[in-house]
């Protein structure tokens, strides 16, 4: 081969690889973002060293599939728990189109975020535990004017708690390498001081979704479909990537 050969040859490879690049970053750029956190303009007036982590709770309000699958593309941020759509329950058709978040999908997440954060450096995290027993005390249940994360920081001494609903969660139908439909999670968290002001919020949604949507996420689960915790671990672990709260512990 030529030296001519070879260096045409080189650019072609180089040509390919730089096209090939431009394809997948506008694959992923399309595929839209799963995280999405915002901080409080107000945080530097707070100093924040201890957390109590509450237990997520779970939307309530039957979810319409389609309706569902189509708005939550993209993290909508943390009001979209109060912007939740009602399912007509008056027909057959209506109530087999519709989805409930499992009740133990906040333990799920919680238990997620506990185990990330509890070794946590720089900041003391108080157990989801701790925070059942001021949730259960009828003090707390009786108390008015009050946001449950209010008064569970303030009774356990904590600077803020760590509140977060589940929105979105349906178990993938099949197994790891064809699924129908595949796994989707949502949920939405804060961070709310004792005085009620919100310091931080995230939110995360992600319907699994095959290579030609979505690169990066096949990439990184190897090609498979994951199962509804598996998808919610990711999204902690890439929610607590913005978490302004102390830092990760170095191993």
């Amino acid at each position: 081969m030529t030296m001519r050969s070879k260096r045409t040859a080189a650019f072609g490879r180089t040509l390919y690889r730089f096209m090939l690049m431009v394809v997948v970053l506008a694959v992923i750029g399309c595929s839209g973002s799963k995280v999405t956190t915002k901080l409080s303009a107000e945080l530097p007036r707070y100093q924040i060293r201890t957390i109590a982590l509450l237990p997520f709770t779970t939307l309530d309000t039957p979810q319409v599939r389609d309706l569902v699958d189509r708005s939550f593309s993209v993290p909508l941020g943390v009001q979209r728990s109060d912007m939740a759509m009602s399912a007509p329950l008056s027909t057959e058709h209506s109530l087999s189109q519709t989805v409930i978040v499992p009740r133990g999908a906040g333990d799920i997440v919680t238990q997620l975020l506990w185990s990330r954060l509890k070794t946590r450096q720089g900041i003391t995290v108080l157990s989801p535990g701790e925070a059942t027993i001021i949730l259960d005390t009828s003090a707390s249940k009786h108390s008015t004017g009050q946001l449950p994360a209010v008064t569970v920081a303030k009774q356990l001494k904590a600077d803020a708690s760590l509140v977060g609903q589940v929105l979105v969660y349906q178990e993938r139908v099949g197994g790891r390498f064809g699924a129908s439909p595949a796994a989707t999670v949502g949920f939405e968290a804060k961070v709310i001081a004792t005085d009620g002001q919100v310091l931080w919020e995230g939110n995360y949604y992600e319907k699994q979704r095959p290579m030609n949507e979505d690169v990066m996420g096949f990439l990184q689960r190897r090609g498979m479909f994951v199962t509804a915790e598996e998808l919610a671990a990711y999204g902690v672990e890439y929610m607590l990537r913005e978490f302004p709260f102390g830092t990760v512990e170095e191993h």
